[in-house]
């Protein structure tokens, strides 16, 4: 039920029931008042931020944009990544575009010939590895396996054919879900480090 169908004179407890402001504790509608109060303010300021993000990445691009046109070659990196600096270089701008990556069914194929790896190599093996392939596939507290956890396995120089066909079905289980862009802001400070410019209220 949304606020505006509570009657004039009631509140609405968590429970959908309506009761008497008169009968509603004190410090209870204080703290409503204030909750609301600063959810309302904390809307406002996602919306001014939403809106400050649209406008900066719409002038990276248009930057990006004028660049290509005046020198015909891309500023960047692959992907869409950026970096844009001030003359001075005090301060600088980045733009990053990262990918959602899942995995498909073929993780499971591959998962099973590491551990028929792991097996044949078990008089001798590295225990190492038997490490880095076990904290690869542990689920994280989402219930998810850490995908960069997975894909670093691909970076081990281990020369096994069956190895070998298990990154081929790593690197065949990858799916790009979607993909999202950010844009940081950094400004050197009087040490010469550049210091990001916090935009989220835990940093701030």
């Amino acid at each position: 039920m949304n606020a505006h169908a509570v009657p004039e004179g009631f509140m609405m407890n968590a429970q959908g029931a309506m009761m008497p402001v008169d009968k509603v504790k004190p410090a209870h509608k204080l703290e409503d008042e204030t909750t609301r109060r600063l959810i309302a303010g904390a809307k406002e300021l996602n919306a001014a931020m939403a809106k400050f993000k649209a406008l900066a990445m719409d002038d990276a691009q248009t930057f990006r944009a004028m660049v290509a046109e005046q020198y015909g070659a891309k500023r960047g990196g692959a992907k869409g990544n950026m970096t844009m600096r001030s003359y001075d270089g005090s301060m600088m701008v980045q733009v990053a575009v990262a990918e959602t990556i899942e995995f498909g069914a073929e993780l499971q194929a591959a998962k099973e010939l590491i551990d028929e790896c792991i097996a044949d190599w078990s008089q001798g093996s590295d225990d190492n590895i038997k490490v880095l392939v076990n904290d690869a596939f542990r689920v994280n507290k989402e219930r998810n396996i850490d995908t960069g956890r997975v894909l670093a396995l691909r970076r081990l120089e281990i020369q096994d054919e069956k190895w070998g066909r298990a990154m081929d079905a790593i690197s065949d289980a990858v799916r790009v879900t979607g993909t999202r862009s950010y844009i940081r802001f950094y400004e050197t400070d009087e040490k010469g480090k550049a210091q990001a410019i916090p935009l989220d209220l835990a940093s701030v």
